[in-house]
């Protein structure tokens, strides 16, 4: 059984955490409603262009000078997954959810005898795969630097996956990243980002329109900026769903430290009784033996 002292030490531990967790789950409150507000703002502008690139899409169907980030190389043998987590951890499952969904991915791939190179996109994802999946990671974004994610961030990335596919180092390209829902449900999502998949609501519905200039300019300035779009609506969902995880976590680790000082003050107060009552005892005895 824990000495008095050794109780005492814990309980001010304890307490001396459920006061950081308090503190980090305040931070994160005021950090998230910047961040949910840009990741908000972000949604229709990289949701509208995926509705313009859907009807040039269905426009270019069939034709032989359609652009290769739309059809991709016609092979689907080497994958690209560009994983997108968080710099920094005490955020509950959202690496986490992330990293998992992007290694059943790869690990389905590679059963099926195809090659998977990994982009990681925070520090926490590749930390995450390089134990079963270090060999085929290619490369490491880090920014932990970044106070505040910009578009530049999102573009340097995207020349690099738009390098890559250019000198043929893959034929198709998947982003993971989590979609914001609210402060407890941060959804894993996988988009494939090359060739671009195109559905009837992004084709337009079957409504036709005509372009000045051609679809093809359009096309070609259109879907390399497509890239970056989608991988800054990515940074910009995981930085709300990474706050909203973290407040969620720190919350439930400060009632939980709560409760963890009432057990030990209880115990704390019962030893201290029993020890009371031991010692009066000890003098009672002592008294009557005289």
């Amino acid at each position: 059984m824990p000495s008095l002292k050794e109780l005492r030490n814990r309980i001010a531990s304890v307490k001396a955490t459920q006061k950081i967790t308090k503190a980090m789950q305040m931070v994160a409150a005021a950090k998230l409603r910047r961040a949910q507000s840009a990741a908000e703002a972000a949604r229709p502008y990289s949701e509208r262009m995926g509705h313009v690139i859907g009807n040039l899409a269905a426009a270019m169907e069939g034709r032989d000078e359609a652009p290769p980030l739309m059809v991709g190389t016609g092979r689907d043998d080497v994958h690209l997954l560009v994983v997108c987590t968080a710099e920094r951890g005490l955020c509950g499952g959202f690496n986490s959810s992330i990293a998992k969904l992007a290694r059943d991915h790869a690990n389905e791939l590679l059963s099926e005898g195809k090659q998977v190179k990994i982009l990681c996109v925070g520090r926490k994802g590749h930390d995450a795969l390089k134990r079963l999946l270090g060999q085929h990671i290619i490369g490491l974004e880090d920014l932990r630097s970044v106070r505040a994610v910009g578009f530049s961030h999102a573009r340097a990335i995207g020349d690099k996956i738009l390098a890559l596919f250019e000198d043929g180092g893959f034929d198709v390209c998947t982003l993971y990243y989590a979609e914001f829902k609210s402060v407890i449900s941060q959804v894993p999502t996988a988009q494939q980002l090359i060739p671009i998949k195109v559905d009837a609501e992004a084709a337009g519905n079957g409504k036709f329109y005509e372009y000045e200039p051609d679809e093809e300019e359009i096309l070609e300035d259109l879907l390399p900026r497509n890239v970056a779009v989608q991988v800054f609506r990515a940074l910009l969902e995981n930085g709300a769903s990474e706050q909203g995880a973290r407040m969620s976590a720190m919350d439930s680790a400060t009632r939980n430290a709560g409760e963890m000082i009432d057990k030990l003050t209880l115990n704390y107060n019962r030893s201290r009784q029993a020890q009371i009552t031991k010692e009066l005892i000890e003098i009672i005895s002592g008294a009557e033996a005289l």
